[in-house]
């Protein structure tokens, strides 16, 4: 069964032409024009992967991102004309698991999605569990509970925490979390990692925050 996307783009040209591309690859599309139309969509169909624009008429993708955020955890990625890092710590404190910055060449994004899509795929068959102090990760399930509670977090909070268990007690430098997290590397993009570590801290109960410690200009570890 074909991956169904998407897209809410209010330009037309790109949206048409985004849509043909993606359709050319195996995707099921769907487009909206405005912010109220693509939310609407977003919250009565189930898609595996959103493309939001940030500048919609009616409700913004920013937005749109973060009331999608209050009910589901399906993949998104931003496409937005601005550049600045406050714009893409905006849409990643939104919710967003990715943003691309127009104009981009079309490769690129069909490259995020395969990416998000690998991310968000279940393994067929495992029962590891993976465990740091009150913290235990069933990866079966993709499942993460802290002193018997599930813990609610994003796909990519999720994958952020695993990767830092799994290298326990060792230091993950922003470049190898980018690689490992979202499979891309830029030294642009590294501010990606310090917005989803502050998200996932805010997340952790009590004085759990202080399990992850930051190792000034190189990274992140996680220490029993």
């Amino acid at each position: 069964m074909p991956k169904k996307i998407l897209l809410v783009e209010d330009e037309k040209h790109i949206a048409r032409f985004v849509e043909l591309e993606l359709q050319h690859e195996g995707y099921e599309v769907k487009t909206a024009f405005d912010g109220r139309d693509g939310l609407a969509l977003a919250t009565t169909e189930n898609f595996d992967v959103l493309l939001l624009d940030v500048m919609l008429p009616g409700i913004n993708g920013i937005e749109i991102c973060r009331r999608i955020r209050t009910q589901s955890q399906v993949p998104i990625i931003l496409l937005t004309a601005r550049d600045a890092v406050m714009d893409r710590v905006a849409g990643l404190d939104a919710g967003a698991d990715d943003y691309i910055v127009k104009p981009f060449a079309i490769e690129e994004l069909l490259a995020r999605i395969r990416t998000i899509l690998r991310r968000v795929t279940p393994e067929p068959t495992s029962s590891e569990s993976l465990c740091l102090r009150d913290i235990e990760i069933d990866v079966a399930a993709y499942e993460v509970f802290v002193q018997g509670n599930k813990l609610d977090l994003t796909k990519t909070e999720y994958d952020l925490l695993k990767l830092l268990i799994e290298h326990k007690n060792r230091v993950c430098t922003r470049e190898h979390i980018l690689t490992s997290v979202w499979g891309y590397d830029t030294d642009i993009e590294t501010n990606v990692v310090d917005v989803y570590i502050r998200h996932l801290r805010t997340k952790l109960p009590g004085d759990m925050n202080a399990y992850i410690e930051t190792v000034r200009g190189v990274g992140y570890v996680m220490r029993e």
